[in-house]
């Protein structure tokens, strides 16, 4: 990717991720998080992360905004806008910014990350063939053993076969959160 685009969709995801953040309407910081993720996945995109690219767009930037609009809209939309801002929430808000700014640095000057590209990095086919074991699909066994080693499916296998649960958790989270808002918006119209 040209230098040029790069600095085209990281400018694009932070201006609309500051956006989300110092927006007074929330429908208009909603639209702002989608955008946001867009740049994103064009980031993504540009690492050669083409299933992580994807997914960013089709489930956060589609199903997860999506939500969040059904929710927001379910709001009163008129009661927020009228709010003052809050000083120090803003100025913690900052100061933690700074904080993990800084944590970011310290970890990263800290590793040989830096010294690491795709070219010299080689695929740790044996690792991902002990990961797996015996229930593998018959198409990952069979990538592994031609010498490729298929991302996308291992992520699925993992995801689906050792994080089962949690992802169940996550979704019943998700519709609790879900129903909780619907009742407490139903709630605050009907009382006098």
């Amino acid at each position: 990717m040209p230098p040029l685009l790069f600095y085209l969709f990281a400018l694009i995801t932070l201006g609309f991720g500051f956006m989300v953040v110092t927006g007074r309407n929330p429908v208009t910081c909603a639209l702002s998080l989608a955008a946001s993720f867009v740049g994103l996945a064009a980031l993504f995109l540009s690492l050669d992360a083409y299933f992580i690219g994807t997914v960013q767009i089709l489930v956060y930037a589609g199903a997860v905004m999506v939500l969040f609009l059904f929710i927001i809209m379910l709001l009163d939309i008129k009661s927020e806008e009228g709010k003052k801002l809050n000083l120090p929430a803003i100025v913690s808000g900052v100061l933690l910014a700074v904080l993990l700014s800084l944590q970011i640095i310290a970890v990263v000057s800290g590793t040989d990350i830096a010294k690491k590209s795709a070219e010299n990095t080689p695929l740790a086919l044996a690792e991902a063939a002990g990961k797996i074991g015996k229930a593998a699909l018959p198409t990952i066994t069979n990538d592994l053993e031609t010498g490729t080693l298929p991302d996308a499916k291992l992520i699925g296998f993992t995801l689906f076969d050792q994080y089962g649960f949690h992802l169940q958790v996550v979704g019943l989270l998700l519709l609790v959160g879900t129903i909780g808002v619907v009742v407490l918006s139903k709630r605050e119209r009907s009382a006098p």
